[in-house]
C-alpha cells in the first residue's frame, strides 16, 4: 500500500511541525503528536504548580482548537464513559458535578482513576501532577461558580439555557493552564498544557510504556502494538467516519471468510497514529472539498505544486516570482505559443522539484456517517505531474474571461474545475452562474470526480460534458448577461478542442482564425459570427441590450444550417444598407470569401453541426476583436 508508505514518510519528514497549531483561511490545523487529538474548549482553568485554582478563562472562539492526550478509547467513544487522559468534558472533570447537575458520578471516577494512573507512573509530568492536585478537591465546579463563569438556576443546579460558544454550560469542554512553575533555565515551557510539548512527550512515552498486544501490522510490516480502535476527526473536527475500522463483533462484517476480527486485519497502534495524523494535517492544509469528498494532493518533499483544479491564470499566479519581460507576456493572437506567462510558471515550478519527488493524490468519500472510503489513489513522478497539468491546458486551450479584483481580465488555457460544473449544470442567478438547487455540493463533486482522470492521467475527457457544453453555448436566449453566454462558448471550444485532439490524435485547434479551414462546421461558424458583427455594428445606445438575429437563431442554425442561415441572410441586407461604403463592402467581400471555401453540396446540406460551429464562431469573433483592438493602437499612437 504505497499510500501508506506515503503518508508515513510524510509525518516522519516533518516532525519539526508536530504540534504547531497553523491555520489555512482562519481554520486552525495541525500535525499532531503520537496518540494525541484535537478538542474543541469553552473554558481554561488557571491553577498554579501546587494545584490551587488561581482564575478561569472563557475561551476566544478563534483560541478553542486545542491539542489534547487520548486513549484509543477515548477517540472513537460516542455514548460510553470514556474518559481522555487530561482536559476533557466537564462532567469527567468536575468531582462535584454531581451536586450542581444530574450525572452518573461513574464518569469522574473513570477520569481520575486513568489520571491517577498517569500521575503514579515513571512518566508523570508538573504539570499532571499540579491538575491531579487540584481535581482531587472536587471544587472544579464551585470554583467556576465563584469566578462567574457558570450560572445557575433558580434551583441551584447548572442553567443548561445558558450557552458558552454555543454549548450549552454542562457539556462544556475544560482544559488548564499552570502557572509560576520554576522552570529549568535551559528548557523553557508553556504554561498552556495545549502546547506544551514536554508534556506531550511524557504522555507518548506512558503509552508506549503500557503492555499491549503485539502482532505484525498488516500496514508496515512490523512487529507494533496492535489497534483495533482508530481515528476519525480525518476531513474536519465533526468528521465521525473513520478509514479503519474492524472491530465490529455484533455484526459480524468479517465472518464469512475470517472468524475472529484478528484475522481480518491488524494495524499497528503507532502506524495507525502516523497515517491518520498525517492525513488530518495535509488535508486541512491544502485539501479540496465538494459535499462529502475531500481530495488531497501534495508533492513528496512538499513543494508547492500547481493545483490540478486550478484555471490557468490562477497557476500564473500561485507562482511567485519575479516576472521578467512582464510586457511582453500579454496574449495577442489566442495562440498557445504566447501565453508565456503559463509556460514560465510551470518551468518554475519544474526547477524546484527532484528527480524522485513524487505527487500523491488521495481522495475520499463517505457512503454512511460512520464510514470513509477511499475512492482515489494516485501516485506520479513529479515530473510527469507537471507534464500532465501542462497538457490539459494546452488541449483545452482556449480565450476565457473571469473576473479578478473586480475587473474582468482574459487568459489563455483552462477554466477551473469549478468554472466547468457552474456552466455545465448551473443557472444564472444576480449576474452569475452557479449550481443552486439541492443537489450542488453533489453535482461539484462529481464533476470533479470525472474530470480528474483528464487531468491527472490523461484520460479523454466525457462526451456528455462535450456535448452538454455544446447545447449551453448554443442557446444565448437562456442568459441575461452576454458575458455569462460568452463563458458556456469559450468553455465549449476548449472541451470541444481537447476531445478531438483526443479522438484524432494530430488534429489542433487554436483561437485564432483560420481562413484555409474547409470543415462545413467551422465555416457555417463563421458565416455566424459575421451575421452577428454585422447587425451588432449597427447599433446605438437604444439597441445596446437588443439582441441580433445571428443569436436569436442560433440553436435552430445549429440544427439546421442551410435552412436556417437563407433566413439570416435575408435579414441581413437592411444592416448591410446602414454600413458605410467602405464597411460594407468589407463584410461582404469576407462573406464571399467563406461562400468560396464551401463544397457546395456540404453548404446545403441542411443537417446538423458539429460542435466545431463553435470554434469557428468565436475565432472569427475573437479576429474581429483584435482588429478593433489593433485599430485603436494605431489611432492613439
Amino acid at each position: 500500500m504505497n499510500w501508506v508508505n506515503e503518508l508515513i514518510n510524510l509525518y516522519d519528514s516533518n516532525v519539526d511541525k508536530i504540534g504547531n497549531i497553523e491555520y489555512n483561511r482562519n481554520i486552525p490545523y495541525v500535525l499532531l503528536p503520537l496518540f494525541h487529538s484535537t478538542a474543541l474548549a469553552q473554558i481554561t482553568v488557571i491553577i498554579n504548580q501546587d494545584g490551587e485554582f488561581i482564575n478561569a478563562e472563557l475561551v476566544d472562539a478563534e483560541d478553542k482548537f486545542t491539542i489534547i492526550p487520548i486513549t484509543e478509547k477515548s477517540a472513537s467513544r460516542t455514548s460510553g464513559k470514556e474518559p481522555h487522559p487530561l482536559c476533557d468534558n466537564l462532567k469527567y472533570v468536575a468531582g462535584d458535578y454531581s451536586d450542581y447537575c444530574k450525572s452518573d458520578k461513574k464518569y469522574y471516577e473513570l477520569y481520575i482513576s486513568e489520571l491517577e494512573k498517569w500521575h503514579s507512573s515513571n512518566f508523570s509530568h508538573n504539570k499532571v501532577k499540579a491538575i491531579y492536585t487540584y481535581l482531587k478537591k472536587k471544587t472544579l465546579i464551585k470554583d467556576l461558580i465563584a469566578n462567574k463563569k457558570l450560572q445557575l438556576d433558580e434551583k441551584g443546579r447548572i442553567d443548561t439555557k445558558q450557552k458558552i460558544q454555543g454549548i450549552s454550560q454542562v457539556d462544556i469542554f475544560v482544559r488548564f493552564t499552570i502557572r509560576n512553575f520554576k522552570n529549568n533555565e535551559t528548557e523553557k515551557t508553556p504554561d498552556e498544557c495545549w502546547r506544551d510539548k514536554t508534556l506531550q512527550e511524557c504522555y507518548i512515552e506512558y503509552v508506549k510504556s503500557k503492555k499491549q498486544n503485539k502482532g505484525i501490522c498488516y500496514l508496515s510490516g512490523q512487529v507494533e502494538n496492535i489497534s483495533f480502535l482508530h481515528s476519525k476527526k480525518i476531513r474536519n473536527e465533526g468528521d465521525g467516519a473513520k478509514l479503519i475500522s474492524s472491530n465490529d463483533s455484533k455484526n459480524f462484517t468479517f465472518r464469512g471468510r475470517f472468524t475472529e476480527k484478528e484475522e481480518a486485519f491488524l494495524v499497528g497502534s503507532e502506524t495507525s497514529q502516523k497515517i491518520h495524523n498525517a492525513l488530518k494535517w495535509i488535508i486541512r492544509k491544502q485539501g479540496i472539498f465538494f459535499d462529502t469528498l475531500s481530495i488531497v494532493t501534495w508533492e513528496s518533499n512538499l513543494i508547492s505544486m500547481p493545483k490540478w483544479n486550478m484555471d490557468t491564470e490562477m497557476i500564473e499566479s500561485e507562482y511567485i516570482d519575479d516576472w521578467e519581460d512582464e510586457e511582453n507576456i500579454n496574449i495577442s493572437d489566442g495562440n498557445m505559443i504566447t501565453a508565456k506567462a503559463f509556460y514560465k510558471a510551470l518551468s518554475g515550478y519544474g526547477k524546484r522539484i527532484q528527480n524522485t519527488s513524487s505527487m500523491i493524490l488521495l481522495g475520499f468519500d463517505a457512503a454512511t456517517p460512520g464510514r470513509l472510503a477511499m475512492i482515489e489513489n494516485r501516485t506520479l513522478d513529479s515530473s510527469r505531474y507537471l507534464e500532465n497539468i501542462k497538457k490539459w491546458h494546452e488541449d483545452c486551450g482556449w480565450i476565457h474571461e473571469k473576473w479578478k479584483n473586480k475587473e474582468r481580465i482574459s487568459f489563455w488555457g483552462m477554466v477551473g474545475v469549478k468554472d466547468v460544473a457552474d456552466i455545465l449544470y448551473g443557472v444564472e442567478r444576480n449576474g452569475s452562474i452557479k449550481i443552486i438547487d439541492k443537489n450542488s455540493k453533489k453535482m461539484y463533486a462529481e464533476v470533479a470526480k470525472r474530470l480528474l482522470p483528464c487531468i491527472w492521467n490523461r484520460n479523454r475527457i466525457p462526451n456528455d460534458y462535450v456535448k452538454r457544453s455544446v447545447e449551453k453555448a448554443s442557446n444565448p436566449l437562456i442568459y441575461k448577461e452576454q458575458k455569462n453566454w460568452e463563458r458556456a462558448v469559450t468553455l465549449a471550444c476548449s472541451l470541444i478542442k481537447k476531445y478531438r485532439k483526443d479522438l484524432y490524435n494530430e488534429e489542433e485547434w487554436n483561437v485564432s482564425l483560420n481562413k484555409k479551414e474547409t470543415d462545413r462546421s467551422y465555416l457555417y461558424g463563421r458565416l455566424l459570427a459575421v451575421a452577428d458583427r454585422i447587425e451588432y455594428r449597427t447599433y446605438d445606445e437604444r439597441d445596446e441590450k437588443r439582441i441580433t438575429n445571428a443569436k436569436r437563431y442560433m440553436n435552430t442554425f445549429s440544427q439546421r444550417p442551410y435552412e436556417t442561415w437563407k433566413i439570416i441572410e435575408e435579414n441581413l441586407q437592411p444592416y448591410l444598407n446602414k454600413l458605410k461604403i467602405q464597411e460594407k463592402l468589407f463584410y461582404e467581400n469576407l462573406l464571399n470569401d467563406i461562400y468560396e471555401l464551401f463544397d457546395v453540396e456540404k453548404f446545403i446540406d441542411n443537417r446538423r453541426l458539429d460542435g466545431l460551429y463553435l470554434l469557428g464562431f468565436h475565432s472569427q469573433s475573437y479576429d474581429f476583436k483584435l482588429k478593433k483592438e489593433n485599430m485603436e493602437e494605431k489611432k492613439e499612437d
